[in-house]
């Protein structure tokens, strides 16, 4: 294995906190990542990591050449494509993690596309609506939708994901149409959505003629925690629910769901990508991202 190599491999171990999880991820055997690492110690004369049975932590030289490896390895792989004449294709593998309803709607019909461009890219795409460690779990980029918590990752802010009101002609007809906000108490239910965070149920949110933001809490007869069971239950008449339009806009288009208080809708929810922060980052990542803002671009305000 070539020093290179070496490179990589102490870098993902670095930075998943595991042999394992670094072997599985470079599709190494775990006694190659193990003889990659100390090779590296040997030829630099320094400890680069504590190991210990239960975790694996950087010493203050392994902390210093990790900044220094990843702008190398960046580097690198952008001399490598160019070197290849490939022009603007890229090669390799990402790791992204997207909300479910956009990888399903948005993401995987467009992904033809992309590869066609790109036939060396692998993408490995996941869904979760959850907050992961980036690092750790050796993802290369995540598009999250709402508020950002304090993050040391970078972030692109997307735009604002327009948010509706809707409900099934079954619910309208059985307990009438909504005409502003302070209808919904008392005589209507919505579809309860429990935070994946928190796991608390969230309030219903509108914007008022002021241009403030208000809640309430209509009774909820179900309580879901995916926007799959959310919008189910919506067609099922089972109550209102406020959804990205582009979520329901086929539903909308069929008559499946209706529109509802279109003057009273949440505020939009602001869009981002976050990756960890790189001075230089990957030319494939970097094409991945512009794909991503120009896919996401028709459907934010």
């Amino acid at each position: 294995m070539d020093k290179l190599e070496q490179y990589r491999v102490f870098l993902q171990i670095a930075e998943m906190g595991s042999f394992i999880k670094a072997a599985n991820a470079l599709e190494l055997p775990r006694a190659s990542v193990s003889a990659a690492l100390q090779q590296l110690e040997s030829q630099l004369g320094v400890r680069l990591l504590h190991r210990t049975t239960r975790n694996v932590r950087l010493t203050p030289d392994g902390s210093q050449l990790l900044e220094r490896i990843r702008e190398l390895l960046a580097l690198a792989e952008d001399i490598e494509q160019s070197a290849q004449g490939t022009g603007s294709q890229v090669s390799g593998r990402l790791k992204i993690d997207v909300p479910s309803r956009i990888a399903r709607r948005l993401i995987a019909p467009a992904l033809p596309n992309l590869l066609r461009r790109h036939p060396q890219l692998q993408l490995l795409l996941s869904s979760t609506d959850r907050a992961i460690d980036l690092v750790k779990e050796g993802v290369d980029c995540v598009l999250r939708v709402g508020t950002l918590s304090d993050s040391s990752l970078a972030a692109r802010q997307l735009g604002n994901l327009a948010l509706i009101n809707c409900a099934s002609p079954a619910y309208l007809r059985e307990h009438g149409e909504p005409q502003q906000a302070d209808d919904l108490e008392g005589s209507h239910w919505m579809v309860g959505y429990a935070s994946p965070t928190s796991g608390r149920e969230m309030p219903w949110e509108y914007v008022d003629d002021n241009g403030e933001q208000c809640e309430l809490r209509p009774a909820s007869r179900v309580i879901v925690n995916n926007a799959e069971n959310y919008i189910a239950c919506c067609l099922a008449g089972l109550g209102l629910i406020q959804i990205p339009r582009f979520d329901v806009q086929h539903l909308l288009a069929s008559g499946e769901l209706l529109e509802v208080m279109p003057q009273q809708r949440a505020a939009a929810m602001p869009i981002a990508l976050l990756y960890p922060h790189r001075r230089q980052r990957s030319r494939r990542l970097a094409v991945l991202i512009e794909w991503l803002e120009q896919l996401m671009a028709p459907h934010l305000e």
